[in-house]
């Protein structure tokens, strides 16, 4: 049954659909997995992924759907709401569909965005625990992270206070001669704090630590995080962690954590994250959960071991990618297609009249904040104008091989003249479109959006990269900024460049993935700039070094790897009933 979405909170739909949510032993029947293959953790389980994938080894895959979006609002335009629909549509057709989605961040969910479980009738259940930190994935991942830079900083403390010979016999460590200028990692915290962007640690005497500058960023951007996603299996994750690069030394040579002897004990701490856990939508259609949100500074996508799962358990999977085509999908189709060797049938470009209107010249839109009238009430031209974002989209999937699907994600107050606008431009740039009402209706509303997909997933796909991987990482930016962010071409700055340089020369990152850092507000670097910005280049700061994951991350203008938490905070409206404990206000 359809909530009443438009009165209801999502927390409230939630509550109501968890009361006959099917348990982890039911979920066991339903999806015909062996008992061994389920590890129930109170309402939820995880899923046993190396053996499901071997027991169903031969099994033929299901098509393989890809969500993404157009540049989005501060408020995001519905992936997750989105990708939910559909698999409540399909369900509704009578097919056998599962999905993959991403943990969301206590960053958000305690600032303007919330849960990001999707919403109204297409949301993930129960979700009190997906807000609050489901199975403990992204807990782990910052004991994992932080201990990394607990070896770090004592192992800096301990070669400043003893010679060689003092080293050997008291730590029974060797000296490593850690560069405190040229340390890679900070600590973390899965929350937006803007106060701990640029800290100084080791205040004190010569037994409190080694006094440097140092940093905070949020937990899902953690290289870890990054690792989850592209990790095969337990040993994978293992090699990973322990090739990440904390600093370098002060003859430019990479201090990893294996080098600092913490990465095994890193694994221990992450070893229950590497399998994914099993959620469903308000319509119980199964959904796992794996790796985390942020695609503007981190991957930003569901796991390859999720997927994996998905395509022998599910006739059709649907995985999502965060943020817009420019960023998500490019990572998807150029980072993650490449590492797991899967190939989409189908990439879904969510679009909303909101987004739409405010690439047309409409109001400022602040998460936090009531929209303005324009974006309430019928503007075709707003619409008209907005439709250019949607366009260079669909150019983006296509130039990968794919014709996309564009879903009108509808809301109530969009109207039939504004929707008959972006279908016309859609197909006029050679995409499938179909209006969807998943919000409002659930899988019912969702109908001619599932339809449009399973036809979509049996056209041939001639998918194909943007680039080789023997390209260079300055021409593969440089095909990036033009190619998919319409840029004119990229201004390094000379120490970005000196270290692209030095990377390039160097032949242990010449297969490593090209992972962009920039703005999701805008295709260009500028979150301000809206719709299709002309006349600009890319400048780049920074490269990352991720040895771990194998990822080198350029990163564009400005943003920062540490969100801030505004003036009106979702924290302030979230409570829990002392007698029932309840949780209330989550969105």
């Amino acid at each position: 049954m359809a909530y009443d979405a438009v009165n209801m909170a999502d927390w409230q739909i939630s509550e109501e659909a968890e009361k006959n949510m099917p348990t982890p032993d039911e979920w066991r029947e339903k999806l015909g997995l062996q008992a061994d293959e389920m590890l129930p953790m109170g309402r939820l389980a995880k899923l046993d992924f190396l053996k499901i994938i071997d027991r169903l080894k031969d099994r033929p895959d299901g098509k393989y759907i890809e969500v993404t979006a157009i540049t989005p609002t501060p408020l995001g335009e519905g992936k997750s709401t989105t990708s939910c629909g559909l698999m409540e549509g399909l369900g509704k057709r009578g097919v056998n569909v599962g999905g993959a989605l991403r943990q969301p961040s206590g960053g958000p969910t305690m600032n303007v965005k919330g849960t990001a479980a999707g919403g109204g009738n297409s949301l993930l259940i129960p979700m009190t625990e997906f807000s609050l930190g489901l199975t403990g994935d992204i807990n782990d991942i910052m004991n994992a992270h932080n201990l990394a830079m607990v070896a770090l900083t004592a192992r800096m403390q301990h070669e400043r206070n003893y010679n060689d010979e003092q080293l050997a016999r008291l730590t029974k460590m060797r000296r490593l001669d850690i560069d405190p200028t040229r340390v890679e990692m900070g600590w973390i915290i899965d929350f937006c704090a803007q106060a701990l962007r640029n800290i100084v640690i080791g205040l004190g005497g010569r037994f409190d630590g080694y006094t440097m500058q140092s940093r905070f960023g949020i937990a899902v951007g953690s290289e870890l995080m990054a690792i989850l996603a592209v990790a095969t299996d337990l040993a994978d994750l293992k090699e990973r962690i322990n090739n990440i690069t904390v600093a370098f030394d002060k003859s430019g040579k990479p201090v990893t954590c294996g080098d600092l002897e913490v990465g095994n004990a890193m694994t221990a701490f992450m070893r229950n994250t590497i399998n994914p856990t099993l959620m469903c939508t308000a319509e119980y259609n199964p959904c796992m959960v794996h790796a985390g949100p942020f695609a503007n500074i981190a991957v930003g996508q569901s796991s390859i071991i999720a997927d994996r799962v998905g395509l022998k358990l599910f006739d059709y999977h649907v995985t999502e990618s965060g943020f817009a085509a420019d960023i998500g999908f490019e990572k998807f189709w150029n980072v993650k297609c490449r590492f797991s060797g899967l190939k989409p049938h189908v990439s879904v470009l969510t679009s909303t009249i909101r987004a739409l209107k405010m690439h047309g010249g409409g109001p400022k839109v602040v998460a936090g904040k009531d929209l303005p009238a324009e974006y309430k009430e019928e503007n075709l031209e707003l619409v008209e104008k907005g439709c250019a974002n949607m366009v260079h989209m669909i150019d983006v999937i296509r130039k990968s091989g794919i014709n996309p699907v564009v879903c009108i994600n509808r809301f109530y107050t969009d109207t039939d003249a504004e929707c008959d606008i972006v279908r016309k431009a859609a197909e006029a740039a050679g995409a499938r479109c179909a209006e969807s009402k998943h919000w409002e209706k659930g899988g019912d509303g969702a109908l001619e959006f599932a339809d449009a997909v399973i036809d979509a997933c049996n056209e041939k796909v001639d998918f194909d990269f943007l680039y080789p991987l023997d390209m260079k990482l300055r021409d593969r930016v440089d095909k990036i900024a033009k190619e998919v962010y319409g840029a004119d071409g990229v201004d390094w700055q000379s120490d970005a460049e000196t270290k692209a340089k030095m990377l390039e020369e160097d032949p242990k990152y010449a297969d490593f993935a090209t992972m962009m850092v920039k703005t999701h507000l805008s295709l260009s670097h500028d979150p301000v700039r809206k719709g299709v910005p002309k006349g600009w280049r890319l400048p780049i700061r920074d490269v990352l070094i991720y040895s771990g994951a194998k990822f080198l991350c350029p990163c564009a203008g400005t943003i920062s790897l540490m969100p801030g938490t505004s003036s009106n905070p979702a924290f302030r409206r979230i409570d829990v009933d002392p007698e029932t404990g309840k949780v209330s206000g989550l969105f």
